[in-house]
């Protein structure tokens, strides 16, 4: 008599297709299905626990209070943790934050007092903070954050992306929550790179520069968007998100290289009269970037819309020799911190000499690349221990000036700047 045949409930697989076969009281299960069912359970118990202890950025922005949001000195002390220096951007970007987000708690009332919108403009160097900031503070308001480069963009019916992808980013990190999605957060970088060619409106197409900043308009101020949850160009037959930009808060920014020369004719201009040598003499015509208005960016090629639609304009100064040195070792997540912590867990213990990291610093000054060079200069001197260390049986290693410069002298980082 043949043996009678079981089936896994789930899958339908017989006894003989799988490599067990589990009996309940009224039915059976095989081991894949179990694998995956604890799978399932153990996601699912994950997305409890981090919504538990608010670390869902859905969960977190439907019960937000502006009574426990983080006040803009609170929002600049945490800032401060991460990011040297940049003190007057800090403040710009922790109030223009904090305002946004009381923003989306208010409840217009009998007055019909309705608060608009506080995008953000960052002008600054490459290298000085603009994209750490805007990362940062995502991270401690725990709401959905993306960053996009606007160089990828072109005018509709070009080869490029439409500038709705933008929020298909957005809508990716927030797990398709679109609830979660319209209270992000969104950094548009490099926003210099679609500045028109010229100060003269052109009757001529101008693909990635006038005709992107036009696209942008209607995300920046707030609309009703469809956005094609895939990203890329829209077509007809794509099925698309509705996305509510109103409460979404963008910060843009650029390196506007070459804009200290519209500063500087600006301010040529209007040193006229009796008082003009000592006008003259209050301008610090090392650091001009502090003086930068709106008209200086549309001067670079910003249409005058675009910029009403970013209100909050504030700048980076070009980091010094001592906020370069800070860099190397004060942040929470700084470059040393960093490097220690990779050789921790191979447990060797890394140090570095004093005059190792001055010479680090001097590098990254005489490159003027700011704090990216700066890592690149660290990632040159520690390629060959990474690569050798762990497999060594080292349990400490110390990197003194002599080995620091003759690493950088043999990296390619040296080549080239020579």
């Amino acid at each position: 008599m043949a043996k009678k045949k079981n089936y896994c409930s789930f899958c339908g697989r017989s006894d003989d297709e799988v490599a067990l076969l589990v009996s309940g009281i009224s039915g059976f299960i095989c081991n894949d299905c179990i694998e995956q069912a604890h799978q399932i359970v153990t996601e699912a118990a994950g997305k409890a626990e981090g919504a538990a202890n608010g670390q869902s950025s859905s969960q977190w922005s439907r019960s937000m209070n502006w009574k426990t949001l983080p006040r803009p000195a609170d929002i600049k002390a945490y800032l401060d943790q991460y990011v040297i220096g940049q003190d007057d951007a800090k403040r710009y970007l922790s109030v223009a934050v904090y305002n946004h987000y009381k923003r989306l708690c208010q409840s217009v009332g009998d007055d019909g007092v309705e608060i608009e919108k506080s995008n953000v403009i960052m002008v600054g160097p490459t290298g000085t903070g603009k994209t750490l900031m805007a990362r940062t503070i995502a991270k401690l308001l725990k709401v959905p954050f993306t960053i996009v480069d606007a160089t990828i963009f072109t005018e509709a019916g070009y080869v490029g992306e439409d500038v709705e992808s933008i929020l298909s980013r957005l809508l990716q990190v927030a797990d398709f929550d679109v609830e979660a999605t319209q209270r992000g957060i969104v950094f548009i970088d490099e926003i210099d790179k679609i500045a028109r060619k010229t100060d003269n409106p052109s009757i001529t197409r101008d693909v990635s520069g006038e005709g992107v900043q036009q696209g942008l308009l209607k995300l920046l101020e707030g609309s009703i968007v469809n956005v094609p949850p895939k990203g890329g160009r829209k077509h007809p037959d794509q099925d698309y998100v509705h996305v509510d930009t109103r409460n979404i808060l963008f910060i843009c920014g650029g390196a506007f290289d070459g804009i200290e020369r519209k500063i500087a004719q600006r301010l040529n201009t209007h040193v006229v009269g009796y008082n003009s040598v000592q006008n003259v003499a209050r301008i610090d015509r090392n650091d001009l970037m502090k003086y930068i208005v709106p008209q200086d960016l549309k001067s670079f090629g910003l249409i005058p819309e675009i910029i009403g639609r970013l209100p909050v304009l504030t700048y980076l100064n070009q980091l010094d020799r001592k906020a370069l040195r800070a860099i190397l070792t004060e942040p929470k997540n700084s470059l040393i911190r960093q490097q220690e912590k990779l050789f921790l867990m191979d447990d060797i213990r890394l140090t570095f000499d004093e005059a190792a990291l001055e010479y680090m610093v001097d590098k990254a000054v005489e490159y003027k690349l700011g704090a990216r060079g700066l890592r690149s200069i660290v990632e040159a001197i520690m390629m060959t221990p990474q690569f050798e260390l762990p497999s060594s049986g080292e349990k400490t290693f110390r990197v003194t000036l002599d080995y620091a410069r003759q690493q950088l002298e043999k990296s390619t980082l040296n080549a080239m700047q020579g």
